[in-house]
């Protein structure tokens, strides 16, 4: 399926007031959600400005890290992944769509599942497939259109591996490059798992545990301080790239 398919979304549609409104995970309420989210975004005249401010902010300060492990449900919530410098693309999602409707801009989750063509055989081998389900992004509307952006792989990653890095000017979709910059085949999008107001927690941990097998979920033993970039770029233990 082409990355610029259409999504089927769990909202009722465009103007569903929940793209503004904080949820069970997207917690935009939260007082050091809104406290950050004012600071990325002060100074920003448009709700594109605002939309590729905190997308920055999210995709660099905040370092990929696929070996963090939640230790509950609530660990999902936008809040707390704000209190950590290191998460997984999920989360970083969460953060980057709570922030968004805090500052006045609507936002929705979307989720799809990839083939990453540079995981580690050793990961292949522990995973059992090479389709990495759930892949985190976020869609603003912005200029009466829905723009995807991936905030999963900050810059110094990018740099070090050779990977291309995802810029978002709020205009165009910001979607994983197809292959990197050496021309390997890098990222392939299989399907959409479509678009939410919230978090769909409960549907990615069964799909988790389905595809991987017992103990792959979400939530688990608490993270060991992080990975070596090397861990983290061939991908994640128990979730997505």
């Amino acid at each position: 399926m082409a990355p610029d398919a259409d999504t089927t979304t769990a909202s009722n549609g465009d103007d569903d007031p929940s793209f503004l409104a904080p949820s069970r995970f997207v917690d935009s309420d939260d007082p050091t959600v809104v406290a950050w989210a004012a600071e990325v975004t002060a100074g920003a005249a448009t709700d594109t400005e605002r939309a590729v401010a905190l997308y920055y902010r999210v995709r660099d300060d905040i370092r990929y890290d696929p070996w963090v492990r939640a230790e509950s449900a609530d660990d999902f919530k936008a809040g707390a992944v704000l209190a950590r410098d290191r998460n997984w693309c999920v989360p970083k999602a969460v953060l980057l769509c709570a922030g968004s409707r805090a500052v006045g801009v609507p936002c929705r989750l979307g989720f799809a599942d990839v083939r990453n063509h540079l995981a580690s055989q050793k990961l292949l081998d522990e995973m059992g497939t090479d389709i990495f389900a759930y892949h985190g992004y976020v869609e603003f509307r912005l200029d009466g259109r829905w723009v995807k952006a991936t905030p999963a792989f900050n810059l110094e990653m990018c740099t070090r591996f050779g990977v291309k890095p995802l810029e978002f000017d709020g205009s165009e979709d910001s979607i994983y490059h197809p292959f990197d910059v050496e021309g390997r085949r890098h990222m392939e999008y299989v399907q959409y798992r479509g678009t939410f107001a919230d978090l769909p927690f409960d549907e990615m941990q069964t799909a988790f545990v389905a595809l991987y097998g017992p103990g792959m979920g979400m939530v688990g033993e608490a993270a060991d301080g992080g990975a070596t970039y090397d861990e983290a770029f061939h991908g994640p233990r128990t979730g997505t790239p």
